[in-house]
């Protein structure tokens, strides 16, 4: 990851755009991908060995956008392209939220089942491209962090939060619509199927002290405490031996990802080719409670 100054009006082709040590992304143009404001709403910076994304949509809860998502997996690649990075940090803008899911507003161009399928696709490929940074990644959370949130801080290796943190997927409440089956499996290694199936049956969020029981996050820290205490873990964890950091990350993903998953296709056409995730969109968008029928 190199340093050197570029010029502000090289295009939207130009890959990326460097302030010092403040990165602000310029990604070539793909079909499908929103980039409307998108170079202020991830914020990328490098401070020695470690660089942190910050989420920066602060009025909407850092709800995800695609253009987002795809910052995000941009990052992924170019911290593992650069050996004097030893540790990325993610964290959340604005201190109500480190990500409160998905911008529910861009459902609303679905068309069926096909898709909810390439969108459930499209984030076990991030999910997995943040679980296979060969450096590790630290989430720094604060406030909400559920649904699409959820799974990216599931796919860090550390989690430390403040006490106001929430945690899970409240998807039987908002939308009607379910997880990948990679994404099921994912939050059933890390807390357990029975606590899962209650969390997303009841629609309720884990508490920051029983995502510390269960061993999902790792520390509890005041909220004005949090920067420096996430900055004193990455600079620890930065001044080890990366060699042995990588093996032990990539030899945990191996052994987690070992067991080959069943198929979930046929789950995941049917729940967003439903009528009820067509309902569960227009309720959330119209601001009203969902009218559910089981189709």
């Amino acid at each position: 990851m190199t340093r050197s100054p570029r010029s502000a009006d090289c295009g939207a082709d130009c890959g990326a755009l460097f302030a010092g040590d403040t990165i602000a992304r310029i990604l070539t143009k793909k079909a499908n991908v929103d980039k409307t404001d998108s170079a202020t709403e991830v914020i990328v910076e490098r401070d020695g060995a470690i660089v942190t994304l910050t989420f920066n949509r602060p009025e909407a809860r850092n709800a995800m956008t695609w253009g987002m998502y795809e910052r995000l997996y941009e990052t992924c690649e170019e911290v593992d392209n650069d050996d004097s990075i030893r540790v990325l940090v993610l964290k959340g803008a604005g201190g109500k939220a480190f990500v409160a899911g998905t911008d529910i507003s861009q459902f609303t161009k679905f068309q069926g089942a096909e898709d909810g399928l390439k969108y459930e696709r499209d984030g076990d490929k991030r999910a997995g491209r943040i679980a296979r940074v060969k450096k590790p990644v630290v989430a720094q959370i604060q406030g909400f962090c559920v649904g699409g949130g959820f799974g990216i801080a599931s796919s860090a290796d550390i989690r430390i939060a403040t006490p106001d943190a929430r945690f899970g997927a409240p998807i039987a409440k908002t939308l009607g619509n379910c997880l990948s089956m990679r994404n099921y499996a994912r939050f059933s290694a890390l807390i357990g199927p029975s606590l899962l199936k209650e969390i997303i049956f009841t629609a309720r969020l884990l508490t920051a002290q029983e995502a510390l029981g269960v061993g999902y996050v790792h520390e509890i820290v005041a909220p004005e405490a949090l920067e420096q205490r996430v900055r004193e873990v990455a600079e620890k964890v930065a001044s080890h031996a990366p060699i042995t950091l990588w093996a032990t990350k990539e030899a945990i993903r191996r052994l987690q990802e070992s067991a080959p998953l069943p198929d979930g296709d046929d789950i995941v056409a049917k729940v967003y080719g439903s009528a009820d995730f067509k309902e569960g969109v227009r309720a959330f968008v119209e601001k009203r409670p969902p009218r559910w029928t089981g189709k």
